[in-house]
Protein backbone atom coordinates (compact mmCIF):
# COMPACT_ATOMS: atom_id res chain seq x y z
CA UNK A 1 0.00 0.00 0.00
CA UNK A 2 1.90 3.45 -1.26
CA UNK A 3 0.56 6.21 1.26
CA UNK A 4 0.61 9.91 0.35
CA UNK A 5 3.49 11.39 2.81
CA UNK A 6 3.00 15.00 1.11
CA UNK A 7 1.21 17.75 -0.82
CA UNK A 8 2.20 17.56 -4.13
CA UNK A 9 -0.24 16.18 -5.37
CA UNK A 10 -2.99 17.62 -3.67
CA UNK A 11 -5.52 19.77 -5.48
CA UNK A 12 -8.72 21.39 -4.07
CA UNK A 13 -11.58 22.33 -6.23
CA UNK A 14 -12.77 25.63 -5.29
CA UNK A 15 -15.99 24.88 -4.50
CA UNK A 16 -14.71 22.64 -1.55
CA UNK A 17 -14.44 25.99 -0.12
CA UNK A 18 -17.62 27.70 -1.38
CA UNK A 19 -17.64 30.63 0.78
CA UNK A 20 -14.98 32.30 -0.70
CA UNK A 21 -14.09 33.99 -3.80
CA UNK A 22 -11.51 32.89 -6.86
CA UNK A 23 -8.88 35.26 -5.70
CA UNK A 24 -9.38 34.04 -1.91
CA UNK A 25 -9.28 30.53 -3.05
CA UNK A 26 -5.77 30.86 -4.88
CA UNK A 27 -4.23 33.24 -1.84
CA UNK A 28 -5.73 31.16 0.50
CA UNK A 29 -4.90 27.53 -0.99
CA UNK A 30 -1.33 28.86 -1.94
CA UNK A 31 -0.57 30.31 2.01
CA UNK A 32 -0.82 26.45 3.02
CA UNK A 33 1.28 24.68 0.19
CA UNK A 34 -1.75 24.12 -1.80
CA UNK A 35 -0.61 24.39 -5.59
CA UNK A 36 -3.15 22.35 -7.36
CA UNK A 37 -6.62 24.53 -7.69
CA UNK A 38 -10.16 23.08 -9.77
CA UNK A 39 -11.93 26.33 -10.45
CA UNK A 40 -15.74 26.17 -10.78
CA UNK A 41 -17.10 28.68 -13.63
CA UNK A 42 -19.39 30.20 -11.56
CA UNK A 43 -16.66 32.25 -9.76
CA UNK A 44 -15.49 33.87 -12.65
CA UNK A 45 -18.31 35.70 -13.41
CA UNK A 46 -17.51 39.26 -14.15
CA UNK A 47 -14.25 38.63 -13.62
CA UNK A 48 -11.18 39.91 -16.08
CA UNK A 49 -9.39 36.45 -17.02
CA UNK A 50 -6.31 38.16 -17.39
CA UNK A 51 -6.11 39.02 -13.96
CA UNK A 52 -7.25 35.72 -12.25
CA UNK A 53 -4.13 34.46 -14.45
CA UNK A 54 -1.80 36.72 -13.60
CA UNK A 55 -2.72 35.74 -9.81
CA UNK A 56 -2.44 32.33 -10.55
CA UNK A 57 0.77 32.29 -11.93
CA UNK A 58 2.25 34.57 -9.65
CA UNK A 59 0.99 32.23 -6.61
CA UNK A 60 2.53 29.37 -8.74
CA UNK A 61 -0.67 27.56 -8.74
CA UNK A 62 -1.59 24.82 -11.26
CA UNK A 63 -4.83 24.58 -12.39
CA UNK A 64 -5.87 21.27 -12.64
CA UNK A 65 -9.44 21.64 -14.33
CA UNK A 66 -12.22 23.82 -15.28
CA UNK A 67 -15.71 22.84 -13.84
CA UNK A 68 -17.88 22.38 -15.54
CA UNK A 69 -19.22 22.29 -18.79
CA UNK A 70 -21.79 19.36 -20.46
CA UNK A 71 -25.97 19.62 -19.71
CA UNK A 72 -26.00 18.34 -23.55
CA UNK A 73 -29.54 16.61 -23.61
CA UNK A 74 -32.82 18.37 -24.31
CA UNK A 75 -36.17 17.77 -26.41
CA UNK A 76 -35.71 21.48 -27.92
CA UNK A 77 -33.16 21.62 -30.18
CA UNK A 78 -32.44 24.80 -29.29
CA UNK A 79 -31.49 24.00 -25.98
CA UNK A 80 -28.79 21.64 -27.00
CA UNK A 81 -27.72 24.23 -28.88
CA UNK A 82 -27.37 26.68 -26.12
CA UNK A 83 -25.64 24.17 -24.13
CA UNK A 84 -22.72 23.64 -26.69
CA UNK A 85 -22.56 27.55 -26.76
CA UNK A 86 -21.86 27.54 -23.40
CA UNK A 87 -19.53 24.01 -23.38
CA UNK A 88 -17.54 26.76 -26.23
CA UNK A 89 -17.34 29.77 -23.47
CA UNK A 90 -16.15 26.79 -20.69
CA UNK A 91 -12.97 25.72 -23.36
CA UNK A 92 -12.64 29.30 -24.22
CA UNK A 93 -12.16 30.26 -20.19
CA UNK A 94 -10.22 27.51 -19.85
CA UNK A 95 -7.66 28.19 -22.18
CA UNK A 96 -7.43 31.31 -20.97
CA UNK A 97 -6.57 30.51 -17.67
CA UNK A 98 -3.99 27.97 -19.00
CA UNK A 99 -6.22 24.57 -17.59
CA UNK A 100 -5.56 21.67 -19.63
CA UNK A 101 -9.32 19.81 -19.20
CA UNK A 102 -12.69 20.62 -18.59
CA UNK A 103 -14.90 18.32 -16.67
CA UNK A 104 -18.45 17.22 -18.22
CA UNK A 105 -21.20 17.03 -16.06
CA UNK A 106 -23.18 15.40 -19.29
CA UNK A 107 -26.88 16.11 -18.49
CA UNK A 108 -29.82 14.19 -18.87
CA UNK A 109 -33.66 15.18 -19.75
CA UNK A 110 -36.59 13.68 -17.94
CA UNK A 111 -39.12 13.96 -20.94
CA UNK A 112 -37.11 11.68 -22.77
CA UNK A 113 -35.42 8.16 -22.38
CA UNK A 114 -32.11 7.87 -21.43
CA UNK A 115 -30.89 6.08 -24.25
CA UNK A 116 -31.86 9.74 -25.96
CA UNK A 117 -29.81 11.37 -23.38
CA UNK A 118 -26.93 9.41 -23.93
CA UNK A 119 -26.54 9.72 -27.29
CA UNK A 120 -27.33 13.64 -27.38
CA UNK A 121 -24.33 13.31 -25.04
CA UNK A 122 -22.52 12.03 -27.86
CA UNK A 123 -22.99 13.79 -30.47
CA UNK A 124 -22.46 16.81 -28.51
CA UNK A 125 -19.02 16.02 -27.56
CA UNK A 126 -17.88 14.50 -30.89
CA UNK A 127 -19.06 18.39 -31.99
CA UNK A 128 -16.78 20.26 -29.78
CA UNK A 129 -13.53 17.95 -30.21
CA UNK A 130 -12.39 19.95 -33.53
CA UNK A 131 -12.85 23.17 -31.05
CA UNK A 132 -11.15 21.67 -28.14
CA UNK A 133 -8.06 20.29 -30.31
CA UNK A 134 -8.23 23.59 -31.69
CA UNK A 135 -7.48 25.16 -28.17
CA UNK A 136 -5.74 22.55 -26.41
CA UNK A 137 -8.27 21.98 -24.19
CA UNK A 138 -9.30 18.05 -23.12
CA UNK A 139 -12.66 16.95 -22.44
CA UNK A 140 -13.34 14.83 -19.07
CA UNK A 141 -17.02 12.52 -19.17
CA UNK A 142 -17.59 12.37 -15.03
CA UNK A 143 -20.05 9.68 -14.64
CA UNK A 144 -22.22 10.36 -11.31
CA UNK A 145 -24.14 8.34 -9.53
CA UNK A 146 -27.32 7.08 -10.31
CA UNK A 147 -29.37 9.45 -8.56
CA UNK A 148 -28.65 11.99 -10.65
CA UNK A 149 -30.31 10.17 -13.68
CA UNK A 150 -32.77 12.31 -13.87
CA UNK A 151 -31.46 15.37 -14.47
CA UNK A 152 -27.30 15.39 -14.32
CA UNK A 153 -26.25 12.91 -16.05
CA UNK A 154 -27.35 10.05 -18.10
CA UNK A 155 -23.88 8.28 -17.77
CA UNK A 156 -24.11 6.74 -14.56
CA UNK A 157 -21.20 4.18 -14.26
CA UNK A 158 -17.50 4.32 -15.67
CA UNK A 159 -18.91 1.44 -18.00
CA UNK A 160 -20.79 3.39 -19.78
CA UNK A 161 -18.03 6.30 -19.77
CA UNK A 162 -15.46 3.72 -21.23
CA UNK A 163 -18.07 2.86 -24.04
CA UNK A 164 -18.89 6.46 -24.90
CA UNK A 165 -14.82 6.57 -24.49
CA UNK A 166 -14.27 3.67 -27.04
CA UNK A 167 -16.64 4.93 -29.34
CA UNK A 168 -15.63 8.50 -29.58
CA UNK A 169 -12.32 7.57 -29.87
CA UNK A 170 -10.60 10.61 -29.71
CA UNK A 171 -7.26 11.57 -27.22
CA UNK A 172 -9.07 14.52 -26.20
CA UNK A 173 -12.27 12.90 -24.76
CA UNK A 174 -11.72 11.04 -21.19
CA UNK A 175 -12.90 10.46 -17.92
CA UNK A 176 -12.92 12.11 -14.58
CA UNK A 177 -13.48 9.11 -12.11
CA UNK A 178 -15.22 10.54 -8.84
CA UNK A 179 -15.35 8.11 -5.54
CA UNK A 180 -18.36 9.57 -4.64
CA UNK A 181 -20.31 9.05 -7.85
CA UNK A 182 -18.31 5.25 -8.28
CA UNK A 183 -17.39 3.79 -5.46
CA UNK A 184 -20.56 1.35 -5.11
CA UNK A 185 -20.33 -0.26 -8.50
CA UNK A 186 -18.79 -3.74 -7.98
CA UNK A 187 -17.38 -3.16 -11.58
CA UNK A 188 -15.12 -0.55 -10.62
CA UNK A 189 -11.48 -2.27 -10.44
CA UNK A 190 -12.47 -3.58 -13.77
CA UNK A 191 -13.52 -0.73 -15.60
CA UNK A 192 -10.92 1.50 -13.92
CA UNK A 193 -8.22 -1.01 -15.66
CA UNK A 194 -10.20 -0.73 -18.88
CA UNK A 195 -10.09 3.12 -19.07
CA UNK A 196 -6.25 2.74 -18.12
CA UNK A 197 -5.58 0.35 -20.93
CA UNK A 198 -7.14 3.34 -23.19
CA UNK A 199 -5.54 6.21 -21.53
CA UNK A 200 -8.74 7.73 -20.69
CA UNK A 201 -7.91 8.60 -16.98
CA UNK A 202 -8.20 12.03 -16.92
CA UNK A 203 -9.15 13.07 -13.08
CA UNK A 204 -9.22 11.72 -10.43
CA UNK A 205 -11.86 12.91 -7.67
CA UNK A 206 -12.03 12.68 -3.83
CA UNK A 207 -14.48 13.06 -0.79
CA UNK A 208 -16.44 10.37 1.44
CA UNK A 209 -19.96 9.06 2.05
CA UNK A 210 -21.38 9.74 5.23
CA UNK A 211 -23.57 7.44 6.95
CA UNK A 212 -26.13 7.89 7.44
CA UNK A 213 -26.11 11.11 4.73
CA UNK A 214 -28.91 13.66 5.28
CA UNK A 215 -28.69 15.09 1.79
CA UNK A 216 -27.64 13.54 -1.44
CA UNK A 217 -25.65 17.17 -2.94
CA UNK A 218 -24.90 18.52 0.02
CA UNK A 219 -23.63 16.26 2.51
CA UNK A 220 -20.36 15.03 1.30
CA UNK A 221 -17.65 14.07 4.03
CA UNK A 222 -13.51 14.07 3.93
CA UNK A 223 -11.83 11.53 3.52
CA UNK A 224 -12.10 8.99 6.34
CA UNK A 225 -15.28 10.47 7.67
CA UNK A 226 -17.51 7.85 5.58
CA UNK A 227 -17.74 3.98 3.97
CA UNK A 228 -16.20 4.88 0.58
CA UNK A 229 -12.23 3.05 0.15
CA UNK A 230 -10.44 6.29 -1.25
CA UNK A 231 -7.14 4.76 -0.80
CA UNK A 232 -8.08 1.39 -3.00
CA UNK A 233 -9.53 3.24 -5.16
CA UNK A 234 -6.78 5.89 -5.54
CA UNK A 235 -4.43 2.54 -5.66
CA UNK A 236 -6.35 0.63 -8.30
CA UNK A 237 -6.33 4.29 -10.73
CA UNK A 238 -2.76 4.90 -9.82
CA UNK A 239 -1.85 0.87 -11.24
CA UNK A 240 -4.22 1.85 -13.92
CA UNK A 241 -1.70 4.57 -14.90
CA UNK A 242 -2.86 7.64 -13.53
CA UNK A 243 -0.09 9.90 -12.58
CA UNK A 244 -1.74 13.42 -11.93
CA UNK A 245 -3.61 14.93 -9.10
CA UNK A 246 -6.10 13.76 -6.12
CA UNK A 247 -8.91 16.51 -6.53
CA UNK A 248 -10.56 17.05 -2.98
CA UNK A 249 -14.14 17.77 -4.63
CA UNK A 250 -16.36 18.32 -1.23
CA UNK A 251 -19.90 19.44 -1.52
CA UNK A 252 -20.90 20.43 2.75
CA UNK A 253 -23.16 22.59 4.30
CA UNK A 254 -21.62 21.67 7.27
CA UNK A 255 -18.38 22.10 6.12
CA UNK A 256 -18.64 25.45 4.20
CA UNK A 257 -20.35 26.99 8.04
CA UNK A 258 -16.72 25.86 9.74
CA UNK A 259 -14.01 29.06 9.44
CA UNK A 260 -12.44 27.94 5.91
CA UNK A 261 -8.80 28.35 7.19
CA UNK A 262 -9.32 25.72 9.48
CA UNK A 263 -11.25 23.55 7.31
CA UNK A 264 -8.85 24.12 4.95
CA UNK A 265 -6.43 22.57 7.65
CA UNK A 266 -8.73 19.61 8.05
CA UNK A 267 -8.58 19.02 4.52
CA UNK A 268 -5.26 18.51 4.54
CA UNK A 269 -4.72 16.14 7.40
CA UNK A 270 -7.39 13.83 5.85
CA UNK A 271 -5.62 13.84 2.83
CA UNK A 272 -2.68 12.49 4.45
CA UNK A 273 -4.11 10.08 6.08
CA UNK A 274 -7.05 8.70 4.43
CA UNK A 275 -5.87 9.22 0.77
Amino acid sequence: MVLIDDFSKLCVHTQTTKPWTIEECISNFSSVGIKGISIWRHLLEGKDLKSIKTMLDAHQMDVVSLVRGGFFPAIEVKQRDLALEDNILAIDQAAALGAPLVVLVCGADPHQSQEVSRQQIQEGITALIPYAKKNKVKLAIEPLHPMYAGDKSALVSLGQANKMCEVIASHMVGIAIDVYHLWWDIELKNEIIRCGKNNNIFAFHVCDWRVPTIDFLTDRGLMGEGCIPVRQIREWVEEAGFNGYNEVEVFSERLWGQDQKLYLEDIKKSYLNNT
